[in-house]
């Protein structure tokens, strides 16, 4: 007879229908195993073990304790009896092995502890020069003695005398010492500012102010607050704190909230769509209470009569009418199993209830049309594994990356080789924690006011940038404890950096301007330096970069905040994050997962998206935890973060957003944060070194171009500001019959006044396909093996220029605002 299954499905011989896809997959489906007759067996592939049913898994998954053959032939004893030999860089877990590194770290890895057996103390002492506290975590002797209990139990301020200040140094009233020049500059350095007061400073002493450092004013809109930072207007007097002072609620009248707020018990005024979200966004928590959680009349306790009515289950067909309808006795149905018919029609379980059936479906299967029981994709959720999720019928397995190995313990993808590390900024220092020993050092002293922060780990080398100096600097982490081996590397031109990001890969330093309103970049030695973007930028603070698919992303908080991206060439520009979105201070990037993760300290949120700005996701959602989150690092499965209010750096879980931990706490202002590891920042080719092209033959910049698809240009060539590049594609000349302003104040063009392009995107193209036809464009065509040329000539102030893969028309926009010349050379 004809089937009665729909289309996708195979009908069983006992009637049932089941997903066609599991047809001779050795797992009886259809119960009378039908669906297994008549099938060809195959063979397995050389990396595939063969399970005693004919069913083949990845080799690598054998004995790893997760059964992936259906008849568990995969971790049968005869099959595991075989004892597994160690390497040397492993640790034997009496039958696994777990990296070196994790022995005696305090972390369970293997499953039997073993790992963590034995550690005595000298296993955990500390190194030369440290300072070990009673609770064994180490430190560097710099923060002994202090006036800050850096330890935890307070070890490392114990019998100290009252310290003593350098001749060159000034004794700040809380009894630090801090540099002789930094008093009176009208930045208080002393935690209680008494190297600002006007006693030291005013008249009073019988001294004058000294000139004031040029000081940013509050651009149209903002609020300066009286700390000296800038924020909106508009979050003055909203009941949440802004300034680090807390100046911006200050003198304000009292006021109700807006229509489409809610106000706590304690008058604070919070998103409406927060109140009654299963999270306590007020303080007090008043907003979760009186909330009515509204329950279905669903499930085998409950039942729904015709008239709507919700009575207990218990009470259907008991020969007594309870629906006001009588639809919980009816006569036909009461004692009737339809189980028993067919199994109901359902392809799995068939639950017989008092008044019909329900079909049902075992772990990891749910119902596709209320008979047929369809695998659940678990791998749609992008938080199921730490790393690869491998969707299985009736189930997932998770795996690790190369460089990473399951931890037998938490079943998460733990990094191999040496432990990784903290870096941030703490306003006047950079310090270290060791994530694995919790070693805490002091790495860079002696600074003004680092904020920004960013490594190249394959070279041991750091850089910031100073915001009160107003410069970019770096050092190799060996060395940079000492102030003499610091390298400035820009030193003009800049007003107040704040983010800041190394393409690791070719080189290349990029920065964020807040007071130009602009994303530059330059060499990583500080040479051959432009600006990429510098239109519609409010208050561009953090960025990132991802050179093998060559992007860069941002924050800006200003007038419309958003995250965005670009090729890290600047084109394709395009708006990732613009909806619920208020203050997105720090934004970082898992390169293994290709996801951007922000903070939001208006929101006080911890979210996520992928590289498109898809699968948004909240990691952690709680005004408690989050009081002024700044900047935030991943690695593996963490989460980290610095809190400028809480003055503190925290971790936790980055999946969950659970199992929050403080790392440090008694900082001094800290801003940025970077995780130092080699798996960080994964190695890749230099794009702009191939075939032995220094620079990739370009005279001036040679930058990494957005990965759209497999015919992208790798790279593309840039000028400096003011000039194009020349008829040869190589060179860079003046800008013919443009004026162009220096694009940073004090830095000449050339030596000549000319002015600045906002987008001056002279490129050379290297791509595999031809250039778009003559009739798409106005192009000059040069006989070979001279390159394709494509030139436009519109003029104007903006650029919306997007180059796309070889298949594409180079899009230019309604108005370029110099000569923009692209080359194309096919490879």
């Amino acid at each position: 007879s004809e089937s009665d299954c729909d289309d996708g499905q195979f009908q069983c011989r006992n009637q049932r229908c089941i997903p066609t896809l599991w047809r001779c997959d050795d797992d009886d489906d259809c119960s009378d195993n039908s669906d297994e007759e008549d099938c060809l067996k195959s063979t397995c592939d050389p990396a595939e073990f063969a399970c005693q049913n004919g069913q083949c898994v990845s080799s690598r998954w054998l004995c790893d304790g997760e059964p992936e053959c259906s008849d568990g032939s995969d971790e049968a004893e005869s099959t595991c009896t075989v004892k597994q030999t160690c390497p040397p860089d492993k640790f034997d877990c009496r039958g696994s092995c777990v990296s070196l590194a994790w022995r005696c770290d305090g972390e369970k890895d293997c499953e039997s502890g073993a790992d963590e057996e034995g550690c005595t103390a000298d296993t955990r002492s500390c190194a030369s020069g440290e300072f070990q506290c009673r609770n064994l975590k180490c430190m560097s002797p710099a923060y002994v003695c202090d006036g800050d209990d850096d330890c935890g139990d307070g070890t490392d301020e114990e019998q100290c005398s009252p310290p003593s200040c350098g001749p060159l140094q000034f004794r700040c009233n809380t009894t630090e010492c801090i540099p002789q020049p930094w008093t009176c500059d009208r930045d208080p350095d002393c935690f209680d500012g008494s190297d600002e007061w006007e006693g030291l400073c005013g008249d009073g002493a019988g001294r004058t102010l000294p000139p004031a450092s040029p000081r940013l004013e509050c651009k149209p809109g903002m609020f300066r607050c009286g700390s000296g930072e800038c924020v909106k207007l508009a979050w003055k007097c909203d009941k949440h704190p802004d300034c680090m002072d807390r100046s911006d609620e200050s003198d304000c009248p009292l006021l109700t909230c807006r229509p489409d707020e809610f106000q706590c018990g304690d008058g604070s005024c919070i998103h409406g769509i927060k109140q009654c979200n299963k999270a306590f966004d007020c303080l007090d928590r008043s907003d979760e209470a009186g909330c009515v959680n509204a329950t279905k009349c669903a499930g085998p306790l409950k039942f729904l009569c015709r008239n709507g009515e919700c009575i207990d289950g218990a009470k259907v067909c008991d020969d007594v009418k309870d629906c006001k309808d009588r639809s919980d006795e009816p006569k036909r149905e009461c004692g009737l199993n339809e189980c028993t018919m067919n199994n109901g029609g359902c392809s799995h379980v068939c639950v017989d209830r008092p008044i019909g059936y329900e079909c049902q479906c075992p772990a990891g299967y749910k119902l596709l049309d209320k008979r047929t029981c369809g695998d659940i994709d678990e791998c749609e959720n992008p938080d199921a594994c730490s790393q690869i999720c491998i969707n299985l019928k009736g189930g997932f397995k998770c795996v690790c990356h190369r460089g990473y190995e399951t931890d037998p313990v938490s079943r998460t993808c733990k990094a191999e080789g040496k432990s990784p590390y903290l870096l941030f900024t703490n306003r006047h220092e950079i310090r270290r924690i060791d994530l694995v020993k919790r070693d805490y050092t002091q790495v860079v002293p002696t600074q003004k006011n680092a904020v920004a922060i960013d490594v190249d780990v394959a070279a041991n080398r750091m850089f910031w940038c100073d915001r009160f100096h107003r410069k970019i600097y770096s050092a190799y982490i060996h060395e940079a404890s000492d102030p003499t081996r610091h390298v400035t590397l820009i030193d003009s031109g800049l007003l107040s950096p704040e983010g800041l990001a190394l393409d690791w890969v070719q080189h290349n330093l990029y920065w964020t301007d807040s007071g130009h309103g602009s994303i530059a970049v330059a060499a990583s030695d500080g040479g051959r330096r432009r600006v990429l973007i510098d239109t519609e930028l409010s208050e561009p603070r953090a960025i990132a970069v991802a050179p093998e698919q060559g992007f860069m992303f941002w924050s800006d908080w200003g007038t419309r905040p958003k995250i965005e991206k670009s090729g890290m060439n600047g084109v394709g520009r395009q708006v990732l994050v613009s909806e619920r979105i208020e203050r997105p201070n720090g934004i970082t990037l898992d390169v293994v997962g290709k996801r951007l993760y922000w903070v939001d300290s208006k929101l006080r949120l911890i979210s996520s998206v992928d590289f498109n700005g898809a699968q948004r996701r909240v990691v952690l959602s709680s005004s408690e935890r989050l009081l002024h989150p700044y900047a935030l690092a991943v690695f593996e499965d963490r989460v980290y973060w610095t809190d400028r209010e809480k003055e503190a750096v925290y971790s936790a879980n980055r999946l969950t957003g659970q199992d929050v931990t403080s790392l440090a706490e008694r900082l001094k202002d800290p801003h940025d944060i970077v995780v130092f590891h080699e798996l960080s920042q994964p190695q890749a080719a230099d794009s702009c070194n191939l075939a032995g092209v220094g620079n990739g033959g370009c005279a001036f910049l040679c930058l990494r171009a957005p990965q759209i698809s497999d015919h992208s240009p790798k790279y593309t060539c840039a000028c400096p500001d003011g000039e194009e590049l020349s008829p040869d594609a190589r060179v860079c000349v003046p800008v013919q019959n443009v004026t162009v302003a220096p694009a940073f104040p004090g830095v000449p063009l050339n030596g000549t006044e000319t002015s600045r392009s906002s987008l001056s995107t002279e490129v050379m193209t290297f791509q595999e396909k031809t250039a778009p036809s003559k009739s798409a464009l106005n192009i000059t065509v040069a006989s070979a093996p001279t390159p394709i040329v494509l030139l436009s000539t519109a003029t104007g102030h903006t650029s919306n220029l997007s180059h796309h893969s070889g298949n594409e028309l180079f899009l230019l926009g309604h108005s370029v605002p110099v000569a923009v010349l692209s080359v194309g050379i096919p490879i």
